[in-house]
């Protein structure tokens, strides 16, 4: 009786440990869609271009001018929801200066607050 016991304990605390761990897996690894803006890292953090914009006045005066320049400052592209005040780091940096603030949807794998970039396609 008792090493039935154990054995059948041992399957639950198994089953218990592993569980999770192929549930989060598949949060990683399973495509998602989201929606925002492609900006800078450097904007990213107020939300808005419009402080970068006001204090220096190279950097133009829209979205899309702002976030090219940061960018060949050094800035990274970043998928900005304002919805939800997230900002996303993406991955694939060339295929993103197209979208220079402009909003987006991104598909891809989500792991922490990064993105690894499937597809970008431009809102209407």
């Amino acid at each position: 009786m008792n090493q039935r016991f154990a054995s059948i304990s041992l399957k639950f605390a198994l089953v218990i440990l592993f569980v999770p761990t192929l549930l989060w897996s598949d949060q990683i690894t399973q495509p998602k869609t989201f929606t925002g803006e492609i900006t800078d890292s450097i904007c990213a953090s107020s939300g808005s271009h419009a402080t970068a914009i006001a204090r220096t006045p190279g950097m133009g005066n829209d979205s899309e001018s702002c976030t090219t320049k940061c960018a060949a400052m050094g800035a990274k592209y970043v998928l900005l929801d304002q919805a939800t005040h997230s900002v996303y780091t993406l991955d694939d940096q060339a295929q993103l200066a197209q979208f220079a603030g402009h909003k987006v949807r991104v598909t891809g794998t989500l792991n922490g607050n990064a993105i690894k970039v499937i597809k970008v396609s431009e809102l209407g």
